[in-house]
């Protein structure tokens, strides 16, 4: 997993109401297991039409915010089913960086752990990143500073401690696992000695 610290682009606005895990990668694409290749498909049944098309008025099929990084969204983002590919989806497109008044839990969660990064703010702050967005201004997202920097002013977010280490040191849950080894080996080798029918 890439390691997070500083983000810059011009936000995408995205300011729907419960978008849920359907909507932003449709069943028809979780066949796979792989991480790469479902950013094509990523809000499919709002970005193309019934013909496969780009659909113009859709934010992500126009220019700058079909390069953005940044996602700003409305209240209650990714709810639904826990599908993993949602995250997959929006990380494969080039969003490294989702920013609402509220998210559901499990996708939530699963953003960490694919090393993208969800922000809580309040109405009123999402409000200015959106006048920032309508604008096509640059922000600048600083994890280790938990500050986010449009012109000159500054926002601050919060973040738990764990995940943000996780974030700023590429962690995934096999690379923490990864560094207990040597206490895994340990507990390995001493299992032989002392039960060996476990072998």
């Amino acid at each position: 997993m890439e390691k997070f610290n500083i983000l810059k682009s011009i936000p995408a606005n995205l300011s729907i109401m419960n978008v849920d895990t359907d909507m932003i990668i449709p069943k028809q694409f979780l066949k796979t297991i792989k991480r790469s290749g479902l950013g094509k498909s990523l809000f499919f049944e709002i970005r193309y039409d019934e013909h496969g098309k780009e659909i113009n008025d859709f934010v992500l099929n126009k220019e700058p915010y079909n390069k953005s990084s940044i996602l700003l969204a409305g209240k209650n983002f990714g709810c639904g089913s826990s599908r993993e590919h949602a995250p997959w989806a929006l990380l494969d497109f080039g969003i490294k960086c989702v920013i609402s008044t509220s998210f559901a839990d499990i996708f939530y969660n699963n953003c960490f752990k694919n090393g993208m990064l969800p922000i809580v703010l309040d109405q009123k702050q999402l409000e200015e990143l959106i006048e920032n967005s309508k604008r096509k201004e640059t922000i600048e997202i600083n994890l280790l500073e938990q500050k986010i920097k449009l012109g000159s002013k500054t926002i601050s977010f919060e973040i738990d401690a764990f995940k943000k280490k996780c974030l700023l040191n590429g962690l995934d849950d096999i690379a923490l696992s990864l560094e207990k080894s040597d206490k895994i080996s340990s507990y390995e080798k001493n299992i032989q000695k002392t039960k060996p029918w476990m072998n």
